[in-house]
């Protein structure tokens, strides 16, 4: 190619899009634009202006990887480009030194400038794909345990309002102390507090934490068995990884909380369905004949059904898991929110035989935004899993421990707990009377004595997910409880109702809306 021919080629593909001078004027006193406005010239690329250094530097790019500028051909200087283009040298001098920079093009001393030879390296005829792949759009690239993962997947879009469950109001977290206690950090500027954090967490974290547990869910632990994680995911994981082994078995409650179920599957873990009943986990003999390795369970209240497992069940649990050697981890996620009496102890406090692994997170009690959460693990198992977190996540966030440190010592957490249980409480009362003032005694509630949620039972005739599709698209955010189950058959019918981030004057307006949506599916029910 000629230089005339890469000049045209440019000259056709460059689109200029002059830049008005301050002064209003924007030509120079001959008819032709200024140098300088040549040199700020933009052009409108979609919703972006790219310069025309930019545009020249892409344009011989795109030529190179195409073979329009095949490799060893040399190119025209900056200087007489410039000159051909009529722009400046500077414009010119941008591209040839990026293209040089990233090896599209190499100077010769003496010689001037040359296409490079970017060829890939020629793979081997024996090691050659001898099948194009099938599917373009990449889905075939996904494992078997990526394609369950993405399919099965429980996250939805909309994280806020009603009535989406499982999220707390952070608009009454306590702005003004958290900022504060935050700053009294930010001006210590400790250089231990922005690094990368031990793996057990911040040790006066884990403390607060210790003491706590002791005093409000009855948890038998030192804070050197307390562990920070960034949630309920990373803490099962860590489990998971440090004792079990790909192909184990692990009990998990059906319903149950999605994100346990996918956290087990993607890392291997057969999860095996245990129905629940009033009394929680209910064990058969087919059960019991065959021990897995992890019992997963929500013994103070059942995520998503709400009941307490009781005494004898929990007993029986502990005994089975001290025979036949199995974890069982014990997800307390908002045991702090009941509301017909005090807080139920947890099934850590009755472990003997060290066979409980306990977990919890401060995104209900808080703001899920924190992502900070806790594993208490047995004593002969501390420094173990501490090196475990270290290794796999090399975790941070030590300067936002720190500041929840303080937020704890001070008192501060303590009665967030007390305000928020009192107003959940009123929103809990404001739902269950905008239920009763559509549907009377004809729906069932259930999960209302505690938690941030209650489910809505609806006819097994009904399409609980056809209905949260509906409610969507109304501007309401429910969640089917039969996508709680394993298996579709079987499943209940019904919808998971957040009160917790809904404002008292919203909640009876907003059921407004999903009762319309309700009430034609109980119309083709009956």
């Amino acid at each position: 190619m000629k230089l005339a021919s890469l000049s045209d080629y440019l000259l056709l593909r460059i689109n200029r899009t002059p830049v008005k001078a301050a002064s209003g004027k924007g030509k120079a006193a001959s008819g032709r634009e200024s140098s300088a406005a040549k040199t700020t010239k933009n052009v409108k690329s979609g919703s972006e202006r790219m310069p025309v250094n930019r545009q020249i530097y892409q344009l011989i790019r795109e030529a190179i990887l195409a073979h329009t500028l095949p490799a060893g051909m040399q190119l025209p200087s900056s200087r007489d480009l410039a000159l051909e283009l009529g722009t400046s040298r500077n414009t010119v001098t941008y591209a040839y030194e990026q293209l040089l920079a990233e090896g599209y093009l190499e100077s010769r001393t003496g010689s001037g400038t040359f296409v490079a030879d970017t060829a890939p390296d020629q793979i081997p005829e024996a090691v050659q794909r001898k099948e194009p792949l099938t599917d373009p759009s990449g889905k075939s690239e996904l494992s078997a345990r990526g394609a369950l993962l993405t399919r099965q997947a429980g996250v939805g879009e909309r994280q806020w309002g009603a009535f989406m469950p499982g999220v707390p109001d952070v608009t009454c977290v306590p702005h003004k102390i958290w900022g504060r206690l935050q700053n009294k950090h930010w001006r210590r500027s400790n250089s231990d507090l922005l690094t990368y954090g031990p793996g057990a967490g911040y040790a006066g974290l884990r403390e607060q934490i210790a003491e706590y547990l002791r005093v409000a869910r009855s948890v038998n632990c030192t804070p050197s068995q307390v562990l920070i994680t960034t949630g309920i995911h990373q803490s099962i994981d860590i489990v998971v990884k440090l004792l079990g082994e790909h192909g184990d078995t692990a009990w998990v409650e059906d319903p149950c909380y999605w994100g346990t179920r996918s956290v087990l599957n993607s890392l291997g873990i057969q999860s095996v369905p245990i129905a629940v009943d009033q009394e929680g986990m209910r064990m058969r003999l087919a059960n019991l004949r065959r021990p897995p390795r992890f019992i997963c369970t929500t013994p103070s209240h059942q995520y998503p059904l709400g009941m307490v497992m009781s005494l004898s069940r929990r007993r029986m649990l502990l005994e089975y898991a001290a025979t036949h050697k199995v974890w069982i981890i014990e997800d307390d996620y908002d045991s702090e929110f009941r509301y017909g009496g005090r807080p139920l102890a947890s099934l850590q406090g009755m472990d003997t035989q060290d066979r409980v692994l306990y977990m919890g997170t401060f995104s209900k009690i808080m703001f899920p935004g924190l992502r900070i959460g806790f594993l208490v693990v047995p004593e002969s198992l501390a420094q173990a899993f501490s090196t475990g977190i270290a290794e796999l996540y090399r975790n941070g966030q030590v300067f936002l421990q720190a500041t929840l440190a303080d937020f704890m010592a001070e008192g501060h957490f303590a009665s967030h707990i007390r305000k928020m249980r009192v107003l959940y409480a009123e929103r809990l009362q404001l739902l269950q009377r905008a239920i009763n003032r559509h549907f009377g005694e004809k729906m069932t509630i259930t999960g209302g004595e505690a938690g941030l949620h209650l489910v809505l039972g609806l006819p097994q005739e009904c399409d609980d997910v056809l209905i949260c599709e509906q409610a969507l698209a109304a501007g309401i955010v429910v969640r089917p409880l039969s996508r709680y189950y394993m298996h579709a058959r079987g499943a209940r019918r019904g919808l998971l109702l957040g009160y917790a981030s809904v404002p008292n004057d919203e909640i009876a307006r907003a059921f407004d809306k999903l009762a319309a949506v309700i009430k034609p599916h109980l119309a083709g029910a009956a």
